[in-house]
């Protein structure tokens, strides 16, 4: 075996990992997640990653990659009034409702008729607060954050994947050479938290709804993309319906839905992965091996994150985003037809507006169709 299938793996594993860690962080915090609970969380969502990753690959000898929805928790972490009962319920119908999509085709169709300008509008306007907020973080902690953002810019232009990890490794080095961070936690090994869920309509239609129509249009469809383009022919509905089924498994220890990945896809799906397409299946044991691991040290990590820097914290997720952003607003904006359908799914939801207790990403959603319809009602 080629040692380019575990190098592209564990690559691709520390950049989906590293880099957007910070966000779930932000997300746990968003909706009251104790400590333990958020540990619970981070070994909980790696533990499935494992599962799904490495069972798909071998059953479909295909590079199935799964990851957590980044978007989906920039979703989470700008939600208000929610507490982890919530979420976890909503994070149960989620899965519930990912099930169903891979059961039942039509309702595959129906969301992939979803137009694309204004799920990325409302995709946007979830994760533009969190680029914003980056930028807040230069004035209130400058000598710091001015030299990582520098960094990431430059690292970007060669390796684009590891820039934000470079930063968050950086900046975390910075912090304890300068006496910022006390002392680290000593290393521990993860337990995972039950916590029972609570419905609410207002979690099922402001998080739930959201979170699955994010899932299934950022993350799910890219993710068939990555694999179509590197040749692979997957039935979707069966892979739709492990994630959701292992998502519902492992919500209630506060794990957020698990998806079809698309960048770490890209990283193991490729020729460097393997000059054979039929042996780059192999990238899922390995990749499910690193998450192992980092579901054993979820307790630790998640410690370490807790004495970092704040002003770090916002910056990483902020950084994490700014890809997911970019490409947000390029698809927004892409159509002319739809750009103010786009546009108005992005404002709404980057208002934070809550309406009978349900959050804005929601009724972007609903803002934007309604002006689609409209235009396309004037036509006829």
């Amino acid at each position: 075996m080629r040692a380019s299938v575990p190098i592209s793996a564990f690559v691709a594993a520390i950049v989906g990992f590293g880099g957007t860690l910070a966000v779930i962080i932000a997300a746990a915090e968003a909706v009251g997640a104790t400590q333990a609970q958020t540990a619970s969380w981070v070994t909980a969502i790696c533990l499935a990653m494992a599962v799904e990753t490495a069972w798909l690959s071998w059953r479909t000898r295909m590079p199935v990659i799964t990851a957590w929805s980044t978007p989906g928790a920039a979703l989470v972490a700008a939600s208000s009034g929610f507490t982890m009962a919530d979420a976890i319920g909503a994070f149960v119908v989620t899965a519930l409702l990912l099930m169903a999509t891979g059961l039942f085709k039509p309702l595959t169709k129906l969301v992939s008729r979803i137009p694309a300008s204004v799920a990325s509008g409302m995709l946007a306007g979830i994760v533009v607060t969190f680029a914003m907020n980056a930028a807040r973080t230069v004035p209130v902690d400058p000598w710091l954050v001015v030299p990582l953002v520098a960094a990431f810019f430059t690292i970007r232009l060669f390796n684009p994947a590891l820039s934000v990890l470079a930063v968050l490794v950086g900046g975390g080095m910075v912090a304890f050479v300068s006496g910022r961070i006390g002392g680290l936690p000593a290393p521990e090994l993860s337990t995972l938290t039950l916590t029972m869920p609570e419905f609410s309509v207002a979690a099922t239609v402001g998080l739930a709804v959201p979170l699955y129509l994010v899932t299934m249009a950022s993350q799910n469809l890219s993710g068939l993309a990555v694999l179509r383009a590197a040749g692979y022919r997957p039935d979707a509905g069966p892979l739709i319906t492990a994630t959701g089924f292992v998502s519902l498994l492992t919500a209630p220890f506060s794990a957020l839905t698990t998806n079809l990945a698309a960048i770490s896809a890209a990283i193991c799906t490729g020729a460097d992965a393997h000059p054979d397409p039929a042996q780059r299946w192999k990238t899922g044991p390995f990749y499910a091996l690193a998450y192992l691991v980092f579901a054993a040290f979820g307790a630790s990590l998640v410690a370490i994150f807790a004495v970092l820097p704040q002003s770090l914290i916002v910056l990483v997720a902020g950084l994490a985003l700014m890809a997911p952003l970019a490409n947000a607003l390029s698809i927004a904006l892409g159509h002319e037809r739809e750009r103010m359908a786009a546009v108005t799914a992005f404002v709404v939801t980057a208002s934070g507006l809550t309406l009978g207790g349900i959050g804005s990403a929601f009724w972007g959603l609903i803002a934007g169709l309604t002006v689609l319809g409209l235009e396309a009602a004037k036509k006829h």
